[in-house]
């Protein structure tokens, strides 16, 4: 299930002045199919904003062929927040809320601590799934505490850096913003200063870095939400063009897409148990799930979930039963 989005991208450039890279992602089409499936709260919406154009600049600084899974785990309102991109920026995202917690009264204005980790237990995991995983092979995790030399996190943007810092030893600063409307984000990333040719003086590679944090420092969150990646960075940068230049690479689309399938939910079903499955074919008719991410309804009757367990594969189970509802 994927959706065309013309509008949505993300322009990456590179600096001739200091050894940095930088993006801008602007989102809005992808944005309103993610919020279309779930009616969340504003203050939920705008976490999950700032998620989503954070996973979409870190996603494009990495070059592997699979999916990055970022969550946000706590035990406040919000039990979870996901991003999952792919190295085509095929993106997707939800959150899980607290159902032990009446969500009708939260401030619009509460924060990554207030809704995530109140209790200063919450952690970010960072998961990288290459699609050429071999069996038995695991994804690559980082986990990281969603607080600073005891200190909690306040936002999406301070807990990428954190993360940036602490798993992956690059500094990385990130603008984000969100709206009803759209989201996007700016980031920038110290490259190493490397030996050979290109090696620049370390005094004028650390000034150029100060020099280009305080231009992005710059950036509003208008400017974040409403212009083009290309025209916000030749807005921000246009004098460093001038003395030092930016060159920048051709513009990446960006989409709304979900993987799910019913070989995964009936993979899913197969975990879960034949006694937990039928469990609950004692109490209900047939075994219903549904998508967090795009809603999607799946739905398995007896005979669907004998077969699961009767056959040597998921694959197998799911050809042999051609007239299972979807």
């Amino acid at each position: 299930m994927t959706e065309k989005n013309a509008l949505d991208s993300l322009q990456v450039f590179v600096f001739d002045g200091a050894p940095v890279r930088g993006e801008i992602a602007h989102i809005r089409d992808s944005w309103q199919a993610i919020l279309a499936r779930k009616d969340y709260p504003p203050a939920v919406k705008k976490l999950l904003g700032d998620l989503v154009a954070a996973g979409v600049l870190l996603c494009g600084t990495l070059k592997f062929n699979g999916s990055m899974i970022i969550q946000a785990q706590g035990n406040g309102a919000i039990r979870l927040l996901v991003l999952e991109c792919n190295e085509h920026l095929v993106i997707r995202a939800t959150a899980k809320m607290n159902e032990d917690i009446d969500l009708s009264h939260l401030p619009e204005n509460a924060g990554l601590s207030d809704l995530i980790n109140p209790d200063g237990k919450g952690r970010l995991v960072i998961t990288l799934d290459p699609a050429d995983r071999q069996p038995g092979q695991n994804p690559y995790q980082g986990i990281v505490a969603l607080s600073d030399d005891g200190k909690p996190v306040q936002s999406i943007a301070e807990a990428i850096t954190i993360y940036m810092r602490d798993s992956e030893q690059l500094e990385t600063r990130l603008w984000l913003a969100s709206d009803e409307e759209s989201c996007g984000g700016l980031l920038l990333q110290k490259l190493p200063n490397m030996g050979g040719q290109l090696k620049m003086d370390d005094e004028v590679a650390a000034e150029g870095w100060s020099r280009l944090q305080m231009l992005s420092d710059t950036v509003t969150n208008e400017e974040l939400l409403k212009l083009e990646p290309k025209v916000l960075m030749k807005r921000l940068y246009l004098e460093e063009s001038s003395h030092h230049g930016v060159r920048s690479f051709d513009q990446r689309p960006i989409q709304f897409g979900c993987r799910c399938s019913r070989i995964k939910v009936a993979d899913m079903l197969k975990m879960l148990g034949e006694d937990e499955i039928n469990s609950i074919l004692e109490e209900k008719s047939n075994v219903e799930t549904n998508c967090d991410f795009c809603g999607q309804i799946y739905i398995f009757d007896a005979v669907d979930c004998k077969q699961i367990f009767a056959s040597p594969t998921i694959i197998d189970a799911i050809k042999q039963a051609p007239n299972s509802k979807h």
